[in-house]
Parts: C-alpha cells; structure tokens; sequence
C-alpha cells in the first residue's frame, strides 16, 4: 500500500450507488481520508452551476465519475433520449470544469455498450470505432464513448491527465433488482424467486437465450477502478472484465439452479436479444497496472442469491 490515496482529495460522483460503494469502501481500506460523495439531491451534475460549486466546495485533486444514467435493455427502449443527454452532459460538464479548476486526474468509466454491435471477439480497445454499438443501447453507449473523445482531445490540447475504463457488465451484492430498470442478473434472480414465491411454475426471459455476457463482480470492478486511478496515467481506454462469456440460456441455469426454481423456462422471441456476444481481450489491464479479476461467476451469482433473499426477499414476504 502507498501513500497515493491518503494524500489526495478524491470525489467519487456516483458514490452511493452500486458500483459505488464499493468503490469507497476500496478508497478508505487505502487510506483515503479526504473523499467527498456529491448527493443527486444536492448537486445535479447535469446542470453546469451545480458541477462548478461542487469542484468550488471540495477542490479535489481527483475525480473518479461512476454517476450515470443506466438500465436494462428495455429501460434503455423507453428512455433513449434521457440515458443520451444526462449522461453526455455529466461527463462533458464534470471533465471541462475539472479542467478549469486545475484537477490533477480524471477518472472516467466508460460502458461495453459502445462497442460495436458485431465487434470481432474478444473485443479489443482499438476495435472501439469499428462499427455502430447495438441498437437498444446506441444512444447510452455513444454519449459514454464520447467522454473518451474528450479525454483524448483534452490530454492533447491543455495536458489534461484523465483515463477512461470499460467495464464489462457487473453484478454483485446490493444491485439493482428494480424489475424496471435491472440488468439480466438482478432481473433473472428476482424472477426465479418471485416464480417460487408465487407458486408459478413458469418464468419468461427476453430472447431466445443465445446471446452471450461477459460478467464482472462488483468488488473486482472497484478493484480494478482504484488501481487504475492511483497506477494508470495514459490516453488509450482500458477494458475491465474477466475475458470469460456465458450464454444467456446457460446463465438462466445457473441462476435457477442457485435459487431453487424447477419451473419452465419460457423464451420471448418477440423481445430483442440485444448483442450478439460480449466478452473482452482483458490483457491491457494486467499489463497496465495488474488487474485480473478474482472472483469466478459462480461465486459472484451465489453472493448475489444471497444477498438478494437477505435483503430484499426476506423483506418482501
């Protein structure tokens, strides 16, 4: 451990969150004595006088911006417009003002969703541009890469040191189990058990199930975010992930096996698939500033299952 963290004022947009709170909890195990978490209810970072008062409050030395604007693949069909501007603005507005105010790093978490729809696998940083992200996710995935444009475009015009990290897709203890707007982990987890719960003996699942994920936990991911931070200082974008994918039709298996159900899985065709395959060439990571991920996707789901029936299904009953 040095000294890196608890010398440096670091604010962590998005720190409540999911991703989070990991991240913190990273933060203070490496002495991070200066962290400040700016409150959605406090400072709408879409909005520029509220970005310029909170650099103007804190004065941090380092940003590190998990806040976003994110769902599932039908949350992203209903809220194109919205997932666009919100999260377009935030990195534009967080990373122009850092700049301003002198901000020594800026962290920036990308998305898998702007990878081109057929990108070749694994997908590779430099395949970025190769092609139009999937359709569902286009409008999200394209204002999140555009935060990599201005990291580029910053560092070569005024030396701005900001790096950018495409995690793949996470899923952990304390995610989102909103059937609105979950991700296909929280969403298979919550449908299993609410099938059990009901007595139902069916559940349905967007797709035909041939599509395939690549899945990090959580812990990993923050793991993965506080490394670069303190180790990586370059323009190019680095992938975070395990390098391993999962068919979804396999994924529903696991995730039944691990919560009891024995029901019918019914496949809805009529829904989309979203990208074909996802799964990263994770080697820059290493190489940078040696991350490897550590936990294995079925010690990550059953923690998950876990957590679930501990804190929300207990409840719920």
């Amino acid at each position: 451990m040095s000294d890196f963290f608890a010398d440096s004022r670091v604010v962590v947009t998005g720190g409540a969150g999911f991703l989070g709170t990991h991240v913190v909890k990273k933060l203070a195990e490496r002495g991070c004595r200066n962290l400040f978490i700016p409150r959605s209810k406090e400072y709408d970072l879409t909005q520029a006088d509220q970005v310029s008062r909170m650099y103007d409050g804190f004065c941090p030395d380092m940003v590190i911006h998990l806040a976003a604007v994110v769902g599932g693949i039908g949350a992203n069909q209903i809220n194109p417009g919205k997932f666009c501007y919100d999260n377009l603005t935030m990195g534009a507005q967080l990373m122009e003002y850092g700049r301003l105010c002198g901000l020594k790093k800026f962290v920036a978490i990308g998305t898998v969703c702007s990878y081109p729809k057929y990108c070749r696998v694994p997908f590779r940083e430099a395949d970025l541009w190769e092609g139009y992200p999937e359709e569902t996710n286009a409008p999200y995935g394209l204002a999140k890469k555009m935060i990599l444009v201005q990291s580029q475009a910053y560092r070569q015009q005024y030396g701005f040191n900001s790096i950018y990290l495409l995690p793949a897709n996470l899923y952990g203890p304390g995610d989102n189990f909103d059937p609105g707007s979950s991700h296909v982990i929280p969403a298979l987890i919550k449908k299993c058990c609410d099938a059990i719960d009901a007595g139902q003996d069916e559940i349905t699942v967007w797709g035909d199930g041939s599509a395939s994920r690549e899945f990090l936990y959580v812990a990993d991911a923050a793991e993965g975010i506080v490394r670069a931070a303190e180790h990586y200082n370059e323009s190019e974008p680095v992938n975070l992930g395990t390098g391993r994918e999962v068919r979804i039709k396999d994924l529903v298996t696991v995730i039944a096996d691990l919560t009891g159900y024995t029901g019918r899985i019914r496949w809805d065709v009529s829904r989309p698939n979203g990208q074909p395959r996802r799964v990263l060439d994770v080697t820059r990571a290493a190489e940078q500033f040696g991350f490897v991920s550590q936990t294995t996707l079925a010690d990550g789901l059953q923690a998950t299952v876990q957590w679930y029936n501990a804190h929300i299904r207990n409840n719920e009953k």
